[in-house]
């Protein structure tokens, strides 16, 4: 029930629910209020004292609007809303001040200063501070911290915000960073000098108001200004988080986080913000032939002529790896089946019924799980899967949500209530009656690792008669970007990767998680020298996720644009372009020369896809149970920085690898 409330801010009435800040009702009204600790997603610290405002008829001296709420203000003598002020001479007096003294100890380190152009204090102190200084002392200093490759320190400026000691501890869930000392020697500090133990720790770079915290892979390689700036979506697991690219010239230099409430709020994980260096490194940029056993570099006529040739008159079959945008998926169906072949999504052997929209995405909403009452997982551990969502069953938990598990055993940064490790403690789940459950609000997410094995449809049905009896959304959690709208239009054949063993020729679309038995003559097309190119006759280069515009469907079925941020290095193209090449070398033509034609038949053919950032409503359509195994669940991924060729090509993501191993079989003192 909200509780609205009129207050004047600035000779301006807004009416806003009293729950809120004075900061947030100054927001509503249009009024900038600058802040350091203050973060919309963190607890409120209210240390920093740059939100200062004037209350009317309050206290003599200003008010922090970070901690106060609305409902705190009195009327005024004749019932007459509160006045606030948030540009009277007491507010910029009181600003100045508190600028001066964050600017007592700080380095003047600006020239020198990665955080340049970007920094928020450097924006405030113009905006809001004083000219000069009165202050001759000399500055205080503090040794930078080790926190891992990831993020790079400089102590002496931080300005303790506690900001990234509040986000690890609340978003992230690990307790490493905190705050020793008083006074002058208070400083952010980690817990005996441990380095961070997380796969969301990037996120304080960019919550750092100053240049304490900054990229270690990204320092000193550009500055803000001399960057292209593009919109686009993240595609190294499948919740399709949304990012900007940030190039210069043709490098992508890093990754940001955009805000998007519905998908990661504003935080990213790791691999999405570091893998940057995997775009640069064991790139095909240039078409190959094998001849004796050897690759050698070819042109585009000629290997797209010795596809064609290999292609005709064989049996046929289409893989589409986890990358492939959906475009290239629906051109590579269109020119695989137009010559009699079948193809292939599913390359992990994941049991999903590719007609039933609501069993392999499901009803529930990323959305759902921030107010749901119950959580159960079976057979997934999200925070290596996607950490960004577990971030956000970990807020559900917070609110006080019940998170149960069927599934391995691990540390989710949340308490969980261990249901069983096999399929007969979901068996035993799907009998009961549930009823109890009817009107609150539940989420049964399902994970790959759960639906591989040959039992997987029938731990589906079990997972989703489960969801149905105790009428609890569902959602199914992929690993793949591109799985989901390769399903949408219908990339599957009947039997899975079995019915394409004794195929003759191989179309492998950037497939690089499965082995391809000797016999089969493969044509790979994709970004990196991989496992698939290993195995490839033919290699034609195509473009990564940041070099084209392509269309990805998340985990809970929502389409979103991925744009063009830079261009394929050397001869290689547009993933959609080199079917529709090799189509024309085949005699059968695709009926589109553009990307703005393929879409239009795209959507023409499945109608969902052109509704950008929709969540379309499943049908729920349960399907029969059947006999499943006895076996213990396991995890889908078992290297969280190496699950896709890109991330293998980055030096940082080996690095990361190795890191977390080491911490996996560090020895005990005892030992």
């Amino acid at each position: 029930m909200s509780d609205l409330r009129k207050v004047i801010i600035d000779g301006n009435e807004v009416e806003v629910d009293g729950a809120m800040t004075l900061i947030q009702a100054c927001e509503e009204a249009g009024i900038e209020i600058p802040r350091f600790c203050y973060h919309e997603r963190l607890s409120i610290a209210g240390n920093c004292r740059m939100c200062l405002v004037e209350v009317v008829g309050g206290p003599p001296k200003p008010a922090a609007s970070c901690a106060m709420q609305v409902r705190d203000l009195r009327p005024g003598p004749e019932g007459q809303p509160p006045v606030v002020k948030t540009n009277s001479p007491m507010v910029k007096k009181a600003r100045e001040g508190v600028m001066e003294f964050l600017l007592i100890n700080h380095p003047l380190d600006c020239p020198i200063c990665d955080q340049g152009g970007e920094c928020d204090l450097q924006d405030q102190a113009v905006a809001y501070g004083v000219d000069f200084s009165r202050y001759r002392e000399p500055k205080r200093a503090t040794e930078d911290l080790n926190l891992g490759p990831l993020v790079e320190t400089h102590m002496t400026r931080c300005i303790s915000c506690t900001r990234c000691v509040r986000f690890t501890t609340e978003v992230a869930g690990i307790h490493q960073m905190g705050q020793t000392g008083r006074g002058e020697d208070a400083e952010i500090t980690s817990y005996l000098g441990e380095t961070l133990d997380s796969n969301l720790q990037g996120n304080i770079i960019d919550l750092c108001p100053v240049g304490a915290l900054v990229s270690k892979p990204y320092s000193f390689t550009a500055r803000p200004w001399e960057l292209t700036k593009t919109e686009s979506i993240d595609v190294m697991d499948a919740l399709g988080s949304n990012i900007r690219v940030d190039t210069k010239g043709r490098e992508v230099m890093r990754f940001l986080p955009r805000n998007h409430d519905g998908v990661n709020e504003e935080w990213i994980s790791d691999k999405t913000r570091f893998v940057w260096d995997g775009l640069r490194r064991q790139r095909l940029d240039t078409p190959y032939i094998r001849e004796n056993g050897k690759l050698r570099k070819a042109d585009w006529p000629e290997a797209l002529a010795a596809a064609a040739t290999a292609m005709t008159g064989k049996k046929l079959a289409g893989l589409v790896g986890d990358l492939a945008p959906v475009e290239a998926t629906y051109a590579l169906k269109a020119l695989i089946e137009g010559q009699g072949g079948t193809v292939e999504c599913r390359t992990d052997g994941a049991k999903l019924p590719a007609d039933n929209r609501s069993a392999y995405v499901g009803s529930a909403t990323i959305d759902d799980i921030d107010d749901a009452e119950t959580i159960l997982l079976v057979g997934t551990n999200p925070r290596i899967e996607a950490p960004v969502l577990n971030a956000r069953i970990r807020k559900a938990w917070l609110r006080g949500a019940k998170v149960a598990r069927i599934g391995k055993v691990a540390d989710l940064t949340y308490d969980v209530t261990d249901m069983g490790t096999d399929r007969r403690a979901l068996e035993k789940l799907a009998a009961l009656d549930h009823s109890d459950k009817h009107g609150t609000r539940g989420v049964v997410i399902v994970g790959q690792g759960a639906l591989r094995e040959a039992d997987g449809e029938g731990v589906l049905a079990l997972a989703m008669k489960a969801a149905g009896k105790a009428q609890s959304k569902f959602m199914v959690l992929h690993t793949a970007a591109g799985r989901v709208g390769a399903l949408d239009v219908g990339a599957v054949t009947e039997g899975g990767m079995d019915a394409i063993k004794d195929a003759e020729v191989i179309y492998n679309l950037g497939a690089d998680e499965v082995d391809i038995a000797p016999g089969a003559f493969v044509i790979y097309q994709g970004s990196h020298g991989d496992r698939g190119a290993h195995r490839a006759d033919i290699i034609l280069p195509g473009a990564a996720y940041t070099e084209e515009n392509g269309l990805f469907v998340n985990t809970e079925g929502r389409p979103q644009l991925a744009l063009r941020a830079s261009f394929p290095p050397g001869e290689a193209k547009e993933n959609w372009a080199i079917l529709r090449a090799l189509s024309a070398e085949l005699g059968a033509t695709l009926p589109y020369d553009s990307m703005a034609q393929l879409r239009q038949s795209l959507v023409a053919a499945h109608p969902h896809l052109g509704d950008i950032d929709v969540v379309a409503e499943n049908e729920w359509t349960p399907i029969p149970t059947r006999s499943v195994g006895k076996a213990d669940f396991v995890t889908a991924i078992s290297d969280f920085y190496l699950t896709n060729p890109i991330a293998r090509a980055s030096s940082l993501m080996a690095e990361l690898s190795a890191g977390a191993k080491a911490r996996t079989n560090a020895p005990m003192a005892a030992e």
